[in-house]
């Protein structure tokens, strides 16, 4: 009996490694039963930065948006779960901020296997739609991965210039938008981890994205 108990602990914990997030994608499918989604809506799609941007939908007031961020999730998580949080809404738009997480999860991630998630994701989200127009944000240069800030740079321009070969995107900058005249992560956008951003930060990228979003 107790080595029953044990494998059943960790099984649990296996199952709960093997599918992070798994109870906020849950969550978001509950909401969608209850509450089915209308066609033709912008889909913002990504990680936290996108999951605490509580004010979006007032600073697009005329356009329709379901906010699909969650956790620290990375775009190996977008990739598994592109079947559940993007596929099945229609969206008229997509856009997505992911990449930031990946760069921090390990010393090793470089922006070359950044840019290959970005591409599988993209090429993913091709095959349900393949004219919807997708809208990348930059990943951003936060104070507290400032280390980071090359890697991040070179990923950008990575999936910058791939998306520039590509019919229906975009590739909005909020990356150099964010930095001081020293090229260094403006502090007054930031909240106390110096990871997220407050309210400064998200008008932002309000600005940036408007032009893509307002029509």
């Amino acid at each position: 009996m107790r080595l029953l108990i044990i494998l059943f602990f960790f099984a649990g914990v296996f199952s709960a490694t093997a599918q992070p997030f798994k109870e906020e994608i849950q969550a978001f499918l509950r909401q969608d039963s209850l509450q089915p989604q209308a066609p033709g809506q912008v889909l913002f799609v990504g990680s936290s930065s996108f999951r605490l941007w509580q004010d979006v939908q007032a600073d697009f007031p005329k356009t329709p948006i379901i906010n699909r961020g969650f956790g620290g999730s990375s775009l190996p998580d977008l990739i598994r779960y592109e079947k559940q949080i993007i596929a099945p809404y229609k969206p008229g738009k997509i856009v997505i901020y992911c990449g930031e997480n990946d760069f921090a999860a390990s010393d090793t991630i470089q922006a070359i296997h950044v840019f290959t998630r970005f591409k599988q994701l993209f090429e993913l989200i091709r095959t349900d739609y393949p004219r919807t127009p997708i809208i990348f944000v930059s990943i951003k240069p936060s104070i507290s991965r400032q280390r980071l800030m090359p890697k991040i740079a070179e990923g950008n321009r990575l999936i910058a210039r791939y998306l520039r070969k590509k019919r229906h995107t975009s590739y909005v900058d909020i990356y150099h938008k964010m930095l001081d005249a020293k090229g260094q992560p403006r502090p007054e956008l930031f909240v106390e981890d110096k990871l997220h951003m407050n309210r400064a930060g998200y008008l932002i990228w309000q600005k940036a994205l408007t032009p893509l979003l307002v029509n």
